[in-house]
């Protein structure tokens, strides 16, 4: 004799439906198939559960019992499938985001900030950071990238219009050492450099000419991974810096930097969210995906 934990829950709903044809229709299964569940039931326990007429039907006394003793747990399970199912309807839970330390776009803070007004039971977790990683294998949601490395069986939104490297300069410096003209004169300037990690190279600047891209490795003076800082030192003179345009924004507007070689910096498709395909989407990611698409409608 074996448990049979599925004709139980047929066996419940015969008993609620007093009635053979009823449940199978609720059960969305032939009347034959619900016969046999029950048959199997009552030949596991070794008792008639059932008396059947060819007129009606109703339960034994052992029938009777049993369902007085199933009925609990079975309405225990049943309201918990009916709460994992309310969980995944409503927006709520912890959303994990992988974001990109130059993603201005998102890390400016409006974008976030109006997530958190429109769904308050979700809790962000952002990780800013500039290693590329599986975001699947670590347990993240989505991610914040330039498109160029997204992985191509990943589905991508737009999080930012066109974007463009510049490089910058402050007055200062440029009075005191000249503005260079072309990119290769960059090896006679100061520079300041970024790197993702701390084993990690330089990042090569990147410049076009004539339609082809091409990179310029530079010797920088100072090398970091904190942009803020590369934006101070460029700010107070130190040498030249280069980075998305969105990071010297401010400073490029106020005058206290300059851009230089902007012939060789042309624009590229920006920052991206991405996330895994798949059927099941949890409702907090799929309500931060409609929340980033109108956003960007309304900025069009």
């Amino acid at each position: 004799m074996h448990d049979d934990l599925n004709a139980l829950s047929v066996f419940a709903v015969i008993s609620e439906e007093a009635s053979l044809r009823a449940a199978a229709d609720r059960l969305g299964v032939t009347r034959s198939a619900v016969s046999q569940s029950l048959r199997r039931l009552e030949a596991d326990l070794g008792v008639s559960l059932v008396r059947r007429t060819t007129r009606s039907m109703s339960l034994t006394e052992e029938g009777e019992r049993l369902r007085g003793e199933i009925a609990p747990a079975i309405a225990d399970m049943r309201a918990a499938l009916d709460g994992v199912r309310a969980h995944r309807s409503a927006v709520r839970g912890q959303l994990r985001l992988a974001v990109s330390s130059i993603a201005e776009s998102v890390l400016s803070g409006p974008l976030l900030a109006g997530f958190c007004d429109a769904c308050p039971d979700v809790q962000l977790d952002v990780l800013v950071t500039d290693e590329e990683f599986d975001i699947v294998a670590q347990g993240f949601d989505a991610g914040v990238r330039l498109g160029e490395v997204i992985e191509q069986d990943m589905i991508a939104v737009p999080v930012s219009g066109d974007q463009r490297q510049v490089a910058v300069a402050a007055p200062v410096y440029l009075e005191r050492a000249g503005t260079p003209l072309h990119p290769r004169e960059l090896a006679a300037h100061r520079c300041i450099g970024w790197r993702p990690a701390p084993r990690a190279v330089p990042y090569r600047w990147e410049f076009a000419e004539d339609g082809r891209d091409f990179t310029v490795s530079v010797e920088p003076e100072v090398t970091t991974n904190d942009m803020r800082l590369m934006v101070q030192l460029a700010r107070a003179g130190a040498g030249i810096s280069f980075g998305m345009e969105d990071t010297f924004h401010e400073d490029l507007e106020r005058g206290t930097l300059v851009s230089v070689l902007d012939a060789f910096c042309p624009p590229f498709p920006g920052f991206f969210l991405y996330y895994p395909s798949r059927r099941d989407m949890p409702m907090r990611l799929r309500a931060f995906v409609d929340h980033v698409l109108r956003y960007r409608r309304e900025r069009a």
